[in-house]
């Protein structure tokens, strides 16, 4: 097992990651910026170092530092959370060429699933129904040939896109130029990598996402899937697990379906991968997540594993102890995300209580949230023998929530889960609008 761990991140997964290093008995090591020099990260690790200024492209993806920092504080491994350099192959390669372990997959499995297009067809190979689409294009002129024949309506998707960011969905061949070029820039934006691919749009349609843990003996665990369908623009407002719409026959199906994909991969590390239901209950594969994802609390709370902690043993070469059979997946689980609306500086800060009420959040009176870094200020998860009990609990634990200082969507999210609709289960990615 490691004795000291890189956290390269910040916000409340570094928190996350920190806290369960801490229940392991883990040194930790933080990284910061300027503008997170007082964060709570920074206070909670064993030690921190400064790698730059507020800009994200001067500190928290700049893998030199991040790597030197490693080196001179003597870290066996580093976590890179979600998000920054999380699903970068050449620092995962680089970290490896140090002798410094990263905690996720490998660079040649990043370079193989990370290409959205390529995990398709190897995921179709190994028995999941995938959406009909394309690889890499080549330029609009491919782009028009292959919509075609797929039929509109169609999505452009940058093949190293997370998040997202990189997709737009085209009705018609009128609005195909424009959005390839508006794909092609916001991926080489994000990703440093402008390719793209095309896939038929599914509609009306759920988004579900199934979260496995495996090592590399091959022993892999499916840990029940988490219905992400309330989103705006592609960013998920709330998850839920199980997803209210799944029959349980079909979500035995999916999930001996997904553990027998993974194992055929030979993919190792915590992974989600991410379906469309149709309106007739047929799951599509999409794509994989070769990270923790945001709402891994979601089955964390549901499940009682913590996938943290598993992350980083699978990375210590510990194999996993935990049978198919011994996961539980009784009750239901919410979470809300909780995001500032604009900066500001925070100024009171309460935080609901009671039995299976969870915020993971890097807050704290004095805090000041900046437009350098991602809006999510915390996650509201909460979990209960029922959906209704689960309902109740959420309204009443945003309810108790109070942040000032920092306008924040908690009110929104008051509305989305008092929404009929929302209440009986019947939703799907058309609910919040704003595609």
């Amino acid at each position: 097992m490691f004795s000291k761990i890189l956290v390269a991140n910040r916000g409340e997964i570094a928190v996350r990651i920190i806290r369960a290093c801490k229940e392991m008995g883990i040194a930790s090591v933080a990284v910061f910026s300027e503008a997170d020099r007082h964060a709570l990260h920074v206070a909670l690790a064993d030690e921190s170092y400064c790698i730059g200024p507020a800009e994200a492209g001067e500190s928290y993806l700049r893998q030199d530092r991040i790597l030197s920092v490693a080196l001179i504080s003597g870290a066996q491994a580093i976590h890179p959370g979600y998000g920054f350099l999380s699903e970068n192959p050449h620092f995962a390669a680089l970290c490896q060429k140090n002798g410094v372990a990263f905690i996720g997959p490998s660079a040649q499995t990043m370079e193989q699933i990370g290409d959205k297009a390529v995990i398709k067809r190897m995921m179709a190979d190994a028995g999941l129904s995938v959406i009909p689409g394309t690889e890499a294009l080549d330029g609009v002129q491919e782009a028009r040939e292959r919509a075609a024949q797929i039929g509109y309506p169609v999505m452009l998707k940058a093949c190293a896109g997370g998040g997202g960011r990189g997709i737009r969905l085209v009705r018609s061949e009128a609005e195909l130029e424009s959005a390839y070029a508006q794909a092609v820039a916001e991926g080489q934006a994000a990703f440093d990598d402008g390719s793209v691919y095309m896939e038929k749009y599914v509609y009306p349609a759920r988004h579900v996402e199934v979260q496995v843990l495996a090592d590399e003996a091959g022993n892999v665990v499916c840990l029940g899937e988490r219905d992400c369908s309330l989103q705006r623009c592609h960013q998920k407002l709330i998850e839920e697990s199980p997803s209210p719409n799944v029959r349980e026959e079909s979500r035995r199906q999916l999930m001996e379906q997904v553990t027998s994909a993974v194992r055929a991969i030979g993919y190792s590390g915590v992974g989600t991968l991410e379906f469309l239901m149709d309106g007739d209950g047929a799951f599509w594969f999409m794509e994989m997540n070769i990270r923790l994802q945001v709402e891994h609390t979601v089955t964390e709370m549901l499940t009682g594993i913590d996938l943290v902690k598993w992350q980083i043993r699978i990375a210590a070469g510990i194999p996993l102890n935990i049978r198919q059979q011994d996961v539980s997946l009784s009750g239901t689980a919410l979470e809300c995300r909780i995001v500032a609306l604009s900066p500001g500086t925070l100024k009171t800060l309460h935080v609901p209580g009671g039995p299976f009420v969870r915020f993971d959040t890097y807050l704290v009176p004095g805090t000041k949230v900046t437009p350098y870094y991602d809006a999510l200020l915390g996650k509201l998860i909460v979990s209960a023998k029922t959906r209704e009990e689960a309902l109740r609990k959420m309204r009443a634990a945003l309810c108790e929530l109070v942040i000032e200082g920092i306008p924040t969507n908690i009110e929104e999210q008051l509305r989305l889960i008092g929404d009929d609709r929302f209440t009986a289960g019947n939703y799907d990615l058309t609910f919040v609008g704003g595609r």
